[in-house]
């Protein structure tokens, strides 16, 4: 991607969702362009700032090659990053700030699925249009009583590119089973939505298969010192741990248990970071599943890749990069689509209308084929699991998960 200077006037108003289309005319010095705002949360600082900038970078790609192209003719796109650091109760300042930003009309993000639970509600009583590249909660999508099949949406503006913790857990369990030929499992996990989540998914389809759950704990995500639990891991006599949690933690547990016992740590695209293995020397062998095909080996990736490297980002796209680029680009077609039924101009009630077009988004995305199913899920269940060789992460499968 070039990095642009804007074909549009400096003049150009910046419509609010609540304005008047006649207002807009008359006050705009272009007369012409109509300015979108999509907003961005992400942890933009602190220890999960890696995958939060490589979010960031990827959202204002996606918003900068739509003014390039004019993908929506006279409307600019911009975003609106903001930093969550990872904590729910800023996450849900920030929810409000988009909500009080009237030119917002969808916000891409969070990282962190317990950041997300503290965002659904306000933005959902907005009916602003949420999209996230990285939430793996399946409650936060068919809602707390999934598991015993019992699925409702609990909020209709809640989207997502990214599958569900319930088909990731279950795509690693059967990898470590089948593939690995681990049999016998430590289950660890940090207790927070995302991590929990994950473990008792991976739990429920390894036991199933005719694995053991050779113990059980759980640890604090802002620990480093981890040498009780692994004590207890090698008194167990389990072949790997799987871990539910992210890098930060992740990588320490990970070398702790290195120094005691020589057996894989597995997790999920929380650990699925170039940082994991700059924080633990002993990575090695250490497996980790994510979302989607590595977009190195998909041809509708290539652009992207290349346009990412053209704009200069100092940072990477990191495991999230494809996935946010194609959540920022279903709120771009749903902005086409309400300014294509509105004669070229945003209507009035922008938001709804941006909303009411989601359902309908389908395209092929750097990801592959982008839509969503009556949850808000991605229809794209694509998982790869990796394994660290040699200082990087090297993909070992991927597969279209089906339970």
């Amino acid at each position: 991607m070039l990095i642009l200077t804007t074909v549009l006037t400096t003049g150009a108003l910046t419509l609010t969702a609540c304005g008047s289309r006649d207002d807009d005319k008359k006050d705009s010095s272009s007369g012409d362009t109509q300015t979108v705002v999509i907003g961005v949360d992400a942890p933009l600082t602190g220890d999960l700032s890696a995958l939060g900038l490589g979010i960031k970078n990827s959202a204002d790609l996606a918003a900068k090659t739509a003014n390039k192209d004019k993908t929506v003719p006279g409307i600019k796109f911009e975003i609106q990053p903001l930093d969550d650091q990872a904590q729910p109760s800023v996450g849900q300042q920030n929810a409000t700030k988009f909500i009080d930003n009237k030119s917002v009309l969808g916000v891409v993000g969070p990282l962190n699925s317990g950041v997300s639970q503290s965002m659904q509600k306000p933005l959902n009583d907005a009916g602003l249009t949420q999209v996230s590249p990285a939430n793996t909660g399946t409650e936060l999508t068919q809602g707390d009583n999934w598991k015993s099949g019992d699925k409702k949406r609990p909020f209709k503006t809640y989207f997502r590119t990214a599958t569900t913790d319930q088909i990731q857990g279950a795509f690693a369990a059967k990898y470590l089973y089948n593939n690995a030929k681990i049999k016998q499992v430590y289950l660890i996990d940090d207790q927070k939505p995302y991590g929990a989540g994950l473990a008792a998914s991976f739990k429920a389809t390894f036991t199933g298969l005719g694995g053991k759950i050779a113990g059980s704990d759980h640890v604090n995500p802002d620990d480093r010192d981890f040498n009780a639990v692994v004590t207890k891991v090698k008194k167990s006599g389990a072949k790997a741990v799987y871990y539910g949690g992210e890098y930060p933690a992740g990588a320490p547990l990970s070398q702790q248990l290195k120094d005691s016992v020589q057996i894989p740590l597995m997790g999920g695209d929380g650990m699925y970071s170039a940082d994991f293995i700059k924080l633990n020397k002993k990575a090695q062998g250490d497996i980790a599943t994510s979302v989607g095909k590595p977009v190195e080996e998909l041809e509708s990736a290539k652009k992207f890749i290349a346009d990412y490297k053209t704009a200069g980002y100092k940072d990477a796209y990191e495991a999230y990069g494809g996935g946010t680029y194609d959540a920022t680009w279903s709120i771009i077609e749903a902005v086409k689509a309400v300014v294509a039924a509105n004669d070229g101009k945003l209507p009035d009630d922008a938001r709804t209308k941006v909303l009411d077009a989601m359902s309908k988004v389908n395209f092929e995305g750097v990801t592959g084929p982008v839509s969503f199913d009556e949850f808000g899920d991605t229809t794209n269940t694509m998982m790869t699991a990796y394994q660290v060789d040699g200082g990087k992460w090297a993909s070992k499968l991927s597969e279209a998960y089906k339970p």
